[in-house]
């Protein structure tokens, strides 16, 4: 008898700062605010910290540390999102990994012509559809700005899109309180209702302050109706190094802390409990051309070091990966996805968005989406580690073999091939006269193809009737207004 033997997995992981280098830059952060302190633009929020320990000094609101301490314990060190369906698709706890789209992309390189051009409202519905059929993206954002939507009506145009082309959990923007509740009142009509939606949200404001320390009363006013509801928020800032942030990656982070615990503190004192996804951004202001560049390794860095952060505080985490610079679908664009999908993995980083953003966070990409899908599939792999066990270790076929001879025809290869090597969908492994005769295919082309296969034969379930009519009376009621 072969001896039992436990199945024994190891999951690779890294960490990027040690605990005197998490205790620093806590401490930094908490100096920050009890001694720099906030410019808060909105009046509520205004009120809710100074009533619950904070005070003013000129301009600026100073928060003690007791204050950023109470909320971190209030904060849930899990959130559940579910799809439109209401089946539980994301658990925001350690060790899961969950990757989707990005907003806001001013171009796309359109599918068919290969084009740079501006986003269309149809556009943004494709984008999650597409992302709806690839199963290795877990949400979706809106992936552009729509320039045939009036700008009064962009973001609850772009969330009705987001819903009717995908069931997946969605993290959208808006641009002030009417957009959000016009937004909020079609997701309780997809959920079923108020309670419902509470207890299984399946969508996350994503809104931001502007680093260093300003908090506009718009973005606060979103974050605060959203705590009131409930509804699970990420609020992360943007103190790029040499832009928002401090040309230091230990600077950015202090600041970015400081910044995102803001947020955290303000829904917990409207709300105790309201889901909070931690995180920040901190990509590189290229110094020689200005932009803000995805590709840059400060923002893997970074990452990883906020995700120390936030297990420290025991919150999940927001971050970014799949992206690149690039203006092409090319080794470029590979290069920087592999490297940040490898890195938002290995640091276990929760929900990690901008999947198949290029040209720095303008432009996005359906072929580098699907790309990404695969690079995905593969890291998971990776991570996932090794199974050591009875069936694993493969004694039998060992003894049975005769040597030199292989293990080609023997059972167990036979009855584990199908689970115990990754086969990839798109990477290409044909010998050489094969791939010529499929047409020598670069991996552009293959992404391509795969898209539009995708987009005509996958379905996505229909909205609910009682949500089609909610959307029409939006609609109606905001044509009238205008």
């Amino acid at each position: 008898m072969t001896q039992q033997i436990p199945i024994e997995t190891l999951h690779p992981t890294i960490r990027m700062l040690s605990d005197e280098q998490i205790s620093a830059i806590h401490h930094a952060s908490m100096d920050i605010l009890e001694h720099t302190g906030i410019v808060m633009k909105n009046e509520q929020a205004r009120r809710l910290l100074l009533e619950n320990g904070a005070w003013e000094s000129g301009d600026r609101i100073k928060i003690p540390e007791r204050v950023v301490m109470n909320a971190i314990r209030s904060a849930p060190g899990r959130i559940a999102l579910y799809d439109r369906l209401g089946n539980l698709a994301m658990p925001l706890q350690p060790g899961k990994v969950f990757f989707g789209t990005g907003s806001d992309c001013i171009y796309t390189l359109d599918i068919d012509t290969g084009e740079r051009r501006p986003v269309t409202m149809e556009d943004i519905r494709q984008m999650a559809h597409l992302a709806d059929g690839l199963q290795q993206i877990d949400f979706c954002m809106s992936m552009g700005n729509p320039t045939d939507s009036p700008p009064d009506h962009l973001y609850v145009d772009e969330f009705i899109s987001m819903i009717t082309g995908s069931t997946k959990p969605n993290v959208y923007t808006a641009n002030n309180r009417a957009d959000i509740e016009d937004i909020y009142r079609i997701a309780c009509a997809v959920a079923g209702g108020e309670l419902a939606l509470r207890e299984r949200p399946f969508m996350m404001l994503y809104a931001e302050s502007i680093s260093p320390l300003l908090y506009p009363d718009e973005s606060v006013d979103k974050l605060l109706f959203c705590a009131e509801k409930g509804i699970p928020v990420t609020y992360p800032p943007s103190p790029n190094t040499g832009g928002g942030g401090p040309i230091t990656l230990a600077g950015a982070l202090a600041l970015g802390n400081a910044e995102t615990l803001i947020g955290l503190v303000l829904t917990q004192l409207v709300r105790p409990g309201t889901p909070f996804l931690y995180g920040m951004n901190t990509a590189a202001l290229d110094m020689k051309t200005a932009i803000v560049a995805y590709g840059a390794p400060e923002w893997p860095t970074g990452m990883a070091a906020w995700c120390d952060l936030a297990r420290h505080y025991g919150l999940p985490t927001w971050g970014a990966a799949g992206a690149t610079d690039s203006k092409t679908v090319d080794a470029q664009a590979g290069i920087e996805a592999s490297l940040t999908i490898m890195t938002a993995f290995l640091c276990r980083c929760n929900l990690v968005h901008d999947v198949g953003y290029m040209e720095y966070g303008s432009t996005s990409s359906m072929e580098l989406m699907v790309i990404a899908d695969e690079v995905i599939r593969d890291v998971r792999r990776i991570v996932d580690g090794v199974e050591v066990s009875e069936r694993t270790l493969a004694l039998d076929a060992i003894h049975r073999a005769n040597p030199g001879s292989g293990f080609l025809a023997d059972n167990h290869t036979l009855e584990n091939w199908r689970w115990a090597q990754f086969r990839p969908v798109l990477f290409d492994r044909n010998r050489y006269d094969r791939w010529v005769k499929l047409g020598s295919k670069d991996m552009t082309r293959r992404a391509n193809e795969r898209a539009k296969a995708i987009m005509a034969e996958h379905t996505v379930a229909p909205l609910p009737l009682a949500a089609q009519e909610t959307i029409a009376e939006v609609l109606g009621r905001r044509k009238e207004i205008d």
